[in-house]
């Protein structure tokens, strides 16, 4: 049996009518929000990363670099904007995101960032950061995991890609 609610109007029988898409993303959100609650299952499947951040970024009109800070179990402790830039970059700084993990007591990490540009290749500007901070956070016993650069419609792992 499917776990899926449709939404509909005592008027109309088509999903979702009388309902606008700020209350459709809006109720995505809380669902995704509740999927990826600290302590929750852990994050086995790149594609429940994928459209959380998606739904989350997509529309953003600069870039913002983030973090998902994992327990060894890979279960969220707290997802976090670490940097902010401008519409086509963000200074991302190495020592600010080892001292972030450390705070929350991560064993691993997942990074995040979009393009607002709307095209989610990485640069090979993304894929020398990820490598830096990957060496940052292997000193202190920190995995990274993945990488997702997020546009508006799709988004791009580095791990599935081998870059990681």
């Amino acid at each position: 049996m499917s776990n899926v609610t449709v939404l509909r109007t005592k008027t109309d029988s088509t999903p979702f009518a009388g309902i606008t898409e700020e209350q459709i993303i809006n109720k995505a959100m809380a669902i995704l929000e509740e999927r990826h609650a600290p302590g929750s299952e852990p994050l086995k499947s790149p594609d429940l990363i994928r459209d959380h951040l998606r739904l989350r970024m997509a529309n953003l009109p600069h870039e913002e670099f983030g973090c998902l800070f994992l327990d060894n179990r890979h279960r969220l402790i707290e997802m976090r904007e670490l940097f902010r830039g401008t519409i086509d970059g963000a200074a991302v700084y190495p020592r600010e995101v080892v001292k972030a993990s450390l705070a929350v007591n991560a064993a691993a990490v997942v990074f995040y960032h979009n393009h607002p540009s709307g095209i989610s290749e990485p640069s090979q500007s993304d894929i020398s950061l990820t490598r830096r901070l990957k060496e940052a956070l292997g000193l202190v016993d920190v995995r990274v995991l993945d990488h997702f650069v997020v546009s508006g419609t799709e988004s791009t792992s580095l791990a599935e890609r081998g870059l990681i």
